[in-house]
């Protein structure tokens, strides 16, 4: 039987549904600070503005709540079924990120976390803060503090146990809990992760530009997918796991809980034909309690039609010449892409017609800037 608090905590922890539990101090690690400080020096968080207005709390849990004595840092395992990769065989898919495939993972695990929370104070006292990553808290810097896993060359979570397949959460705590062993950095000269990259986003071992990513490209960005990404997309229309997916310590990682999340098979092999019809309520229904569904319908029918211009489908040409009528200029610009690449000389009859009456100029410049199936 465990005698500890922290040892009864870790298996509360697990009997509540968490791979994994660990503890750190609650303070700011110098080297994390610098490395959030000359990321948004450099503007390589795109227009996540979310991330500058909080970087000192960011930075530094003191900050965030000065009464956090320890942090107990969580992990919940979600490694797929089979390979993360394999939609990229059938251009006809949409590949959905794997953990995005399920529930909305902060749901799933803030109720969780409440849960573990509140035990932790009914049976020790103390108060507690539960944190999920869309509070300003830096979780992977805390997890390698705490002795989760490492953080990678592509930037996420590394571990022995699970590979680069965990969602972390935390609970700040004013318990003094004895810290566990912070963990070292086990990547040594292995490089698949960066060479994985579709769009070359990392500048450097543990640097990446958002910017050039397409998790951000397809996820945050709110404006047309630049078109120097659009072929390397493929059919990626909601994230990326190329960088995760090669990881080798994936090879440690058991099959996550897919009961936990809720995984729908549906959402491993969706047909773009299919997708490209959703309007926004039939959207709504198909993402409810998915995180997709944050994405708002517009965006995400970008993505897909992105995916479709590299499909080589030409079948697929009505279904976006349908959409060169949609209310949101967003998939008009995409549909007229998607057009391009599958049929370049409806592409050019439709401009001739089309193009005068189009008012949105980014919109316009599809018509007007493309004029080769090849060109980006």
């Amino acid at each position: 039987m465990p005698n500890s608090i922290s040892d009864r905590i870790r298996q509360r922890a697990r009997d509540g549904g968490f791979d994994a539990v660990r503890f750190a101090r609650a303070e700011a690690t110098i080297e994390a600070s610098q490395h959030l400080a000359t990321f948004l020096a450099e503007g390589r968080h795109g227009t996540m503005d979310w991330l500058a207005r909080n970087a000192d709390r960011r930075a530094d849990p003191v900050t965030l709540w000065p009464d956090a004595r320890s942090i107990i840092m969580l992990g919940a395992n979600y490694a797929p079924k089979g390979d993360a990769l394999e939609n990229f065989a059938f251009p006809e898919r949409g590949n959905i990120s794997v953990y995005a495939r399920g529930d909305d993972y902060h749901d799933v695990l803030k109720t969780k976390l409440k849960r573990l929370a509140q035990s932790i104070v009914t049976e020790f006292g103390g108060d507690v803060k539960v944190f999920i990553d869309t509070a300003p808290v830096m979780e992977k810097p805390l997890a390698q503090a705490a002795g989760l896993g490492w953080q990678g060359k592509h930037t996420n979570l590394v571990s022995r146990e699970f590979g680069s397949w965990l969602f972390i959460g935390s609970i700040f705590t004013t318990l003094d809990l004895p810290p566990d062993e912070p963990h070292g950095d086990h990547c040594g000269q292995c490089t698949r992760c960066l060479d994985a990259c579709p769009t070359q986003a990392f500048t450097a071992p543990y640097r990446i530009d958002a910017r050039r990513c397409i998790s951000y490209l397809t996820i945050e960005h709110k404006g047309p997918i630049p078109r120097a990404f659009r072929k390397a997309m493929g059919n990626r229309i909601y994230g990326c796991d190329d960088c995760l997916a090669v990881c080798p310590w994936n090879k440690f990682a058991q099959e996550g809980h897919e009961t936990r999340f809720h995984a729908r098979t549906s959402l491993a092999d969706v047909r773009l034909a299919d997708l490209v019809q959703l309007d926004d309520a039939a959207f709504r229904e198909l993402f409810r309690r998915s995180p997709i569904k944050r994405l708002g319908r517009d965006r995400f029918i970008r993505n897909v039609l992105i995916a479709i211009g590299n499909s080589r489908d030409a079948s697929l040409v009505p279904e976006a010449e349908r959409l060169l009528d949609d209310s949101s200029p967003l998939v008009r610009g995409a549909a007229i892409w998607a057009i391009l690449q599958l049929d370049p000389k409806r592409f050019a009859a439709l401009g001739a017609t089309r193009a005068h009456s189009e008012s949105d100029a980014e919109v316009l410049a599809e018509w007007q800037a493309i004029s080769a199936p090849q060109a980006a």
